[in-house]
C-alpha cells in the first residue's frame, strides 16, 4: 500500500523534537530524523523513524523539512552543509530566537530557493499532539497553505502573518504576560513569608484577584487602541501610591522589591506627561518611548 501522507523531517530531536517527531509518526507520515546525538533518535527509530546519517539526508527526504535546535544560528550552521538540497522545499523553523535574527533566517533560506515558516510552540513537549498544544505560524502564506492541515496534527494551529518574526514576537508577548503573573506572585508570596504566611494560603486569593485582573484586559486594549487614557477606572495616581506601598514593605520585610521597581519607574514616568487621574493604560507610551 502506498502512503499519501507527507514526508517529513525532523532535524534535532531533543525534548520537543522529539515530539514533533512522534505526533507525526503516530499520524502515518514517513518521518526522517537526524540528531547530533545519535542515540537520542533511538526511541524514535522503534517507532518506524527513518534516521539519517546527516543533515544533508535528512533535507533530502522530505518536502517539509522542520529545525528543532537551539535558535537560529544553530540551525543556520546545521543547515549550511545542505544548501544545495534546499531548494523547492518548506524549512519550518520551530527554533527560539529574537525577531530580527529569525527574519535574517528566512532571508537565508529564501535565498536558496525554499519557503519558510516560522512556528512558535506555546506548550510543553508531552501536549504536542493535543488541543492544549499552541502553535503559532508566520511567514509564506503559500507553505501554511500548502501544509497547514497538516500541520494541525501538532496542535491548536494560528497562522499570523507574512513577516516571519511575527510568530515569535507574539510568544515573547505571551511570555512576558506570563512572567509577569508567575514572577508577581512569588513575590506576592515573600512578602506573606514575613508574616509566616504559606504560599498554599495565598494561593485560592491570588487565583481569585488574577482572575478579576484578567477581566480588566478588554478594557485596558480598548483604551490602548484608542490612544485615548483621559478616563478608565484605573488612574496613575492610584496606582503610584500602590506601588510606592509594596516597595516600602518589601524593603521593611526583608524581601528584595527588584520586581516592583520597573514599574514604579514607569508610571513615574507617565506622570511626567500625563495627569494623575489619567489611566494607567497610558504607561503603554512610555514603554514605545512616547512619553
Amino acid at each position: 500500500m502506498t502512503n499519501d501522507k507527507t514526508p517529513v523531517s525532523v532535524i534535532g530531536v531533543g525534548r520537543l523534537g522529539a515530539a514533533l517527531a512522534a505526533a507525526f509518526l503516530a499520524n502515518g507520515h514517513p518521518t526522517t530524523v537526524w540528531n547530533r546525538s545519535p542515540e537520542k533518535a533511538a526511541p524514535l527509530a522503534a517507532k518506524g523513524a527513518t534516521v539519517a546519517g546527516s543533515v544533508a539526508e535528512a533535507v533530502a527526504a522530505s518536502p517539509l523539512v522542520l529545525t528543532v535546535v537551539l535558535d537560529h544560528a544553530a540551525a543556520r550552521a546545521l543547515l549550511e552543509p545542505a544548501v544545495g538540497d534546499l531548494r523547492g522545499r518548506t524549512l519550518l523553523n520551530v527554533s527560539s530566537s529574537t525577531p530580527d535574527d529569525i527574519r535574517k533566517l528566512a532571508e537565508w533560506v529564501t535565498g536558496h530557493g525554499a519557503d519558510y515558516l516560522d512556528a512558535a510552540v506555546m506548550a510543553v513537549p508531552q501536549a504536542i499532539g493535543t488541543l492544549d498544544a499552541q502553535v503559532l505560524y508566520s511567514g509564506s502564506a503559500k507553505a501554511f497553505e500548502r501544509y497547514g492541515t497538516e500541520l494541525e496534527i501538532l496542535g491548536t494551529t494560528r497562522y499570523l502573518a507574512a513577516d516571519p518574526g511575527v510568530a515569535e514576537l507574539f510568544s515573547m508577548g505571551l511570555l512576558s504576560a506570563a512572567y509577569g503573573t508567575l514572577f508577581g506572585y512569588m513575590h506576592g508570596a515573600a512578602l506573606l513569608d514575613s508574616a509566616n504566611v504559606k504560599p498554599t494560603e495565598f494561593l485560592g486569593l491570588a487565583v481569585q484577584w488574577l482572575n478579576g485582573m484578567l477581566a480588566f484586559l478588554p478594557a485596558l486594549s480598548k483604551e490602548i487602541e484608542a490612544k485615548d487614557y483621559t478616563g478608565g477606572d484605573s488612574s496613575l495616581e492610584i496606582n503610584l501610591h500602590a506601588l510606592r506601598y509594596i516597595e516600602t514593605a518589601s524593603h521593611d520585610a526583608g524581601v528584595d522589591p527588584g520586581f516592583v521597581l520597573p514599574t514604579l519607574k514607569l508610571v513615574r514616568r507617565r506622570l511626567e506627561v500625563a495627569k494623575p487621574t489619567h489611566s494607567v493604560a497610558g504607561v503603554f507610551e512610555t514603554m514605545l518611548g512616547r512619553s
